[in-house]
């Protein structure tokens, strides 16, 4: 079955009256946030012209540890978000909200 038989399937069950635990909502809510995240910073590294071993060299991680946070496999901490947000030469913005999350690192203005 491709993605969009998938959606289709979640949307049949979602008119026929269907409705998810919370624990499954919740869970589709943290998957939601770590992609976005992960696009964040993937888009952020490809517009500074970085690759993953010069982003991991200047934010004191491993190549491996960046590819996993691109890859949405890796549960970002405090002093993570910080580093990278560093390393990336921007501030990072997260927006949470019932049904939309989003990342952002805009860029500082250069010095």
């Amino acid at each position: 079955m491709n993605h969009t038989r998938w959606k289709l399937v979640r949307e049949k069950k979602a008119t026929e009256g269907y409705a998810e635990s919370a624990e499954v909502e919740a869970e589709r809510a943290e998957i939601r946030l770590a992609m976005a995240f992960a696009k964040a910073v993937y888009d952020r590294r490809k517009e500074l012209g970085l690759s993953q071993s010069q982003l991991a060299e200047r934010s004191g991680l491993t190549q491996a540890k960046i590819s996993r946070v691109e890859g949405a496999d890796a549960v970002p901490t405090l002093p993570l978000l910080r580093r990278l947000a560093r390393a990336l030469d921007a501030s990072l913005n997260i927006a949470l909200g019932d049904d939309h999350e989003e990342v952002t690192f805009i860029a500082r203005p250069a010095a």
